[in-house]
């Protein structure tokens, strides 16, 4: 989620990182993006250098930022995901869209920009290097929050942007059930096990949160133990006598 007050080279390089390290094969990895509309034009600027530079290969060569992906299960997922997005006239792909395994599980990183909200990629997890922007009237920030709120089942991560505090702690508030990890000023992926607890409730989980002590309640089998010292000898409580 991104405020007015962002700075559009912040947001780019978070959406890049976000969404295309790993290729986007990330329970955490950036697939929706919700962009104001006074940023929006600077912020496709420099996401699209920044994905002009993106070198795509195999992960030999360590200059790669793009390799491919797991398996065929996951290329032919990923690539239906690209279809369907293909087949609604609502979106349109700006960058990216091709896919190839003749040599290894290739695929494009792919921006889609929609004026759908409720579109199958803004509300399903691909796990692949697939991004989906819905440009907002940059007034409509709150009504916005409440959009992204209740369009996707899953509530592991997500994150804002903004340079505005009072927008941060709005958001921080209105996500609270949205996001089980929540980053300010940050792409919203990097959570390491033991040093950041890591979990989403709603359908990606119980939000149990992996690395963190509360954790080990779930694998325990808790029991109460009563001790009595002075055990009673008459089934009478006091009350019951005559005054």
């Amino acid at each position: 989620m991104v405020h007015k007050s962002a700075n559009a080279k912040e947001v780019s390089t978070a959406i890049a990182r976000g969404a295309f390290e790993f290729q986007g094969q990330k329970c955490s990895a950036a697939s929706r993006c919700y962009i104001p509309s006074n940023l929006w034009e600077d912020v496709k600027k420099y996401l699209i250098e920044d994905l002009k530079s993106f070198k795509m290969g195999p992960t030999e060569d360590f200059g790669n930022f793009i390799n491919a992906v797991i398996d065929e299960k996951a290329f032919d997922s990923i690539s239906g995901y690209i279809d369907k997005a293909k087949a609604n006239p609502m979106n349109e792909i700006i960058a990216g869209g091709k896919y190839d395994k003749s040599k290894g599980y290739f695929i494009e990183p792919t921006v889609i920009v929609t004026k759908d909200a409720s579109s199958i990629t803004m509300c399903e997890e691909i796990f692949g290097p697939v991004l989906t922007v819905y440009v907002y009237h940059s007034e409509n920030f709150e009504q916005t929050l409440e959009l992204v709120d209740s369009t996707s089942p899953y509530a592991l991560t997500g994150s804002i942007i903004s340079k505005d505090r009072y927008a941060v702690e709005l958001a921080t508030k209105k996500l609270v059930n949205a996001a089980g990890n929540f980053y300010i000023n940050d792409k919203p992926t990097g959570a390491v096990v033991g040093q950041q607890p890591f979990g989403g409730a709603r359908g990606s989980g119980t939000n149990d949160k992996a690395g963190a002590k509360v954790n080990l309640m779930r694998w325990v089998s808790m029991r109460t133990i009563k001790e009595t010292f002075v055990t009673p000898t008459d089934y009478r409580y006091p009350f019951l006598e005559k005054e």
